[in-house]
């Protein structure tokens, strides 16, 4: 359901309006990260690679060409200014639509919209596309005629990776442009920029340098964020009762005092940067996943609880512990596997926040444990020998003989019950003629595999009677 009069046009032409977050980024009610938002590419900080003079994204504003963009990248990192660069510098209309509420219908209708206002006017639409991941594959479909047409100049952000979570189609028809969180420095300058900025504290605001410090800090290369902290540190002043004074002669003199006390107060955590939607879940988990296996527990307990603090669903933690037990420890530790199975039970049973025990007490008995990826690179070759055509029929020894007429055609003729061969170990063929030589588990000498180890060389040679 479209927001009531989201497509109304002044005169009577169905034309989207300019809505959403950049709809009354002048307006002095708006917020601090709204009203500070870069117009032009020299005011956009950070993202060298796109301000680089001759970049894609300097062609497409300087020469006004009609192009489709996909942004990727953390938030905070100007997606959405970017695409209002591009419409302000540019003299198209922009027009928002976000993903978590708009339909097929409310895209269709856009594309319309922009299509009549080209054909009448000759003027064009940037078509903005926040959460773009966030749509589905009918709704990027109904983008498609606009986009090939050139009715818009359609601009995606996203923060998930687009060859996941974007249609094929709409990825070839448009230029990728991945955005790099912000280091601290492009941070402190947005923060001190909006300090003294018109458009932003105009200078009735003087930030101690440990306050300033403090909201870097927390901002973790967002900086939305930064500015959002910001804003609350200096609503946060008068409420505390500061003084507007300082010694006489000083900078602190004529403006409110943004202390630490004061920053901690606003802001009293940062939010946890992992979005368990994005694509820093797949970073965090792979992170995780990576330091089990290297057997770094206190690594692994870092992205654990970065996972926990997010809101990540424990379940997919679990789930990603047992496949790890079979994938990186096998043999090495018989009981990894058992651990993580009851883990996940476990998970299941109570939830959180006490599952948490569980998930911490799996992952570093699964960290410690002895390693062996024996089982995942058996099973790897034994596939790409199946799927290199080599598969041979199966000795008729081992063939069924149960059925009528079985014996007849030589099935089960000169088997050999392993239970009565000694040691329980039959010397006789299993494998089909194709891969009777094939040695495909290699067990290491870690961990219990050692053992295993051991008794797999005895047995293999029983069974081949060598």
């Amino acid at each position: 359901m479209s927001e009531p009069g989201l497509f109304d046009a002044p005169d009577g032409a169905a034309t989207p309006r300019a809505g959403g977050s950049l709809a009354d980024a002048a307006h002095a009610a708006a917020p601090l990260a709204v009203r500070m938002r870069p117009r032009s590419l020299d005011e956009l900080v950070g993202q060298p690679q796109l301000r680089a003079p001759g970049s894609p994204l300097h062609q497409l504003i300087e020469g006004d060409k009609a192009m489709s963009l996909l942004l990727w990248g953390p938030p905070g990192t100007g997606k959405t200014t970017i695409a209002s660069i591009l419409s302000g510098q540019t003299g198209r209309r922009f027009v928002e639509v976000s993903a978590v509420s708009a339909g097929v219908k409310d895209v269709r209708a856009a594309i319309e919209a922009a299509r009549s206002t080209l054909v009448s006017t000759g003027r064009e639409t940037v078509l903005f596309v926040d959460e773009v991941h966030r749509f589905s594959k009918a709704q990027q479909d109904a983008l498609l005629p606009g986009v090939e047409n050139r009715w818009v100049t359609l601009v995606a952000a996203t923060t998930e990776n687009p060859s996941f979570s974007v249609i094929s189609p709409l990825l070839s028809r448009s230029l990728l442009l991945r955005l790099q969180s912000l280091t601290d420095d492009d941070i402190r300058e947005v923060v001190e920029r909006a300090v003294v900025d018109e458009r932003g504290l105009g200078g009735a605001y003087t930030l101690d340098d440990d306050a300033r410090d403090h909201i870097v800090r927390l901002a973790g290369g967002d900086a939305r964020r930064a500015l959002t902290y910001l804003e609350a540190a200096a609503g946060a002043v008068p409420s505390r009762g500061l003084d507007t004074s300082s010694p006489s002669g000083s900078d602190y003199s004529t403006s409110l005092v943004i202390d630490l006390e004061t920053a901690e107060t606003a802001a009293d955590q940062a939010a946890v940067r992992y979005d368990r939607d994005g694509d820093q879940h797949y970073d965090v988990i792979s992170a995780f996943i990576k330091s089990v296996r290297g057997s770094d527990a206190d690594a692994a307990l870092h992205y654990l609880a970065r996972m926990i603090e997010a809101g990540e669903d424990p379940r997919f933690i679990a789930r990603r512990l047992m496949i790890l037990a079979s994938e990186d420890i096998g043999l090495a530790d018989p009981t990894a596997l058992p651990t993580a199975v009851a883990a996940a039970q476990t998970v299941q049973l109570i939830g959180m926040p006490e599952a948490q025990l569980t998930l911490a007490h799996a992952t570093i008995a699964l960290a410690v444990a002895p390693k062996s990826n024996a089982v995942t690179t058996a099973i790897g070759a034994a596939i790409g020998d199946v799927r290199a055509g080599k598969i041979g029929s199966v000795p008729a020894h081992l063939r069924d003989a149960h059925y009528p007429g079985a014996k007849k055609l030589g099935h089960g003729a000169g088997y050999v019950y392993s239970h009565d061969a000694p040691y329980g170990v039959a010397a006789q063929q299993y494998a089909p003629d194709v891969v009777a030589d094939a040695a495909y588990y290699q067990p290491t000498e870690l961990g219990a595999e050692a053992a295993v180890k051991q008794r797999w060389e005895r047995i293999r040679r029983l069974i081949r009677g060598e």
